[in-house]
């Protein structure tokens, strides 16, 4: 059997799983992989990602996972891994998966890179590296939460390297590429897609030592425990490296670590899709109805079950807004009234929409905004028109 199987296997290993979920479901059973890969044998060792997998793995466990760790893992050896993952995430609570290591976008498909790797040719991925989505898969079949946390935005030296089939179609880039998971599914990038992470000289790399230092911490949802992490990586590396975290999870808060005491009031959950933007200057808003910064027409794309939709939002400065989709199916146009101040905005349709109200956080950065409301976190970018 070929490597290019074993990743198709990977695959099928998780429809299996996901068949037989019932039998294995087990109330707030968790479950982890860890892997840190360091050795490499094709190209310059990694000091960091060792540790960094001993000490998150020990976190792990005190979270109440069940952890298997593999340090310095070749392909076969993170192959059957993540199937033996898979089979035992279908029906748990909670499915994380921690790498550190290599990682690179080849074609706009992440690879996770094994210690045995080559990569002599971009094509060899397929059969050499294993893919980000089947990664994702392994996690997905939880009642409650799949996290796959990839410290693996390194400066990679197999890029340099390679060779490619078609330089045009699978050119690489630095870091991992921007996914999109589905259901309750989140992934954290230690650097945002595009851009690359730092080893660290010290005994963890600053996104492991941030980690570390948050994952345990009581009464603090999932996603902000994500949101401070990437305040301290930021501040450590003086804003040189911005973690990023995609998916969108519903309302219900998680954690990781203890739930806050009885009577403490609860943080709302923020689905993270993708982590908040380097921070933005404080603007003081003309009126008490709405910033000027977020004046202006934006938008965001959307996947649905028929494609990619573009969501258009126009917001004026008197405190009104309107909102159209192309195509017009994927979401009814209306209009109404918003408020946004301080970093908090809320919305109330008065006209295409009935009794629909929305409200939540935002922040600017230039021509992006990161908008949290009723459907997680987006980022809205300004809109040509």
């Amino acid at each position: 059997m070929n490597r290019r199987e074993f990743v198709l296997g990977l695959t099928a290993a998780t429809a299996l799983a996901g068949v037989a979920s019932t039998a294995a479901a087990a109330e707030g059973r968790r479950v982890a992989l860890v892997i840190g890969n360091g050795a490499y044998r094709n190209v310059p060792a990694l000091l960091n990602p060792p540790n960094d997998a001993s000490d998150i793995a020990a976190a792990l466990k005190r979270l109440g996972f069940t952890v298997t760790v593999s340090t310095n893992a070749g392909f076969d050896d993170m192959r059957r891994s993540l199937i033996a993952l898979g089979r035992d995430a279908a029906g748990a609570e909670m499915a994380a998966v921690y790498f550190a290591g290599h990682g690179m976008e080849i074609n706009g498909e992440n690879w996770l890179i094994p210690i045995d790797a080559d990569l002599k040719r971009d094509t060899d991925a397929a059969n050499e590296a294993i893919n980000l989505q089947s990664v994702m898969l392994q996690v997905s079949n939880t009642t409650s939460l799949g996290l796959v946390i990839l410290d693996a935005c390194r400066n990679n030296p197999f890029a340099a390297r390679m060779n490619r089939s078609i330089a045009t179609r699978a050119a690489t880039t630095s870091g991992l590429g921007r996914i999109e998971p589905v259901g309750n599914v989140l992934v954290a990038y230690a650097a945002r897609d595009g851009t690359t992470a730092l080893d660290g000289d010290a005994r963890n790399s600053p996104f492991a030592a941030a980690l570390l230092r948050n994952i345990e911490v009581s009464g603090v949802e999932v996603t902000f425990m994500f949101r401070n992490v990437r305040d301290d990586v930021m501040e450590a590396t003086r804003n040189e490296q911005q973690p990023f975290v995609y998916g969108s999870l519903s309302r219900k808060a998680i954690y990781l670590a203890a739930r806050p005491p009885a009577g403490a009031k609860e943080a709302a959950p923020a689905s993270a899709l993708p982590a908040v933007i380097s921070p933005a200057p404080q603007h003081t808003p003309t009126s008490p109805a709405i910033d000027p910064a977020l004046v202006g027409t934006w938008e965001i794309m959307v996947p649905g079950g028929r494609g990619q939709s573009r969501w258009i939002w126009q917001i004026m400065g008197d405190g009104t807004y309107r909102f159209h989709a192309e195509p017009q199916r994927s979401a009814r146009s209306h209009e109404g009234t918003i408020t946004a101040a301080n970093g908090h905005w809320t919305l109330h349709a008065l006209r295409g929409l009935s009794n629909y109200s929305d409200g939540g956080a935002y922040e600017i950065h230039d021509a992006l905004a990161v908008i949290t409301g009723k459907l997680g976190t987006g980022a809205w970018k300004r809109s040509a028109e």
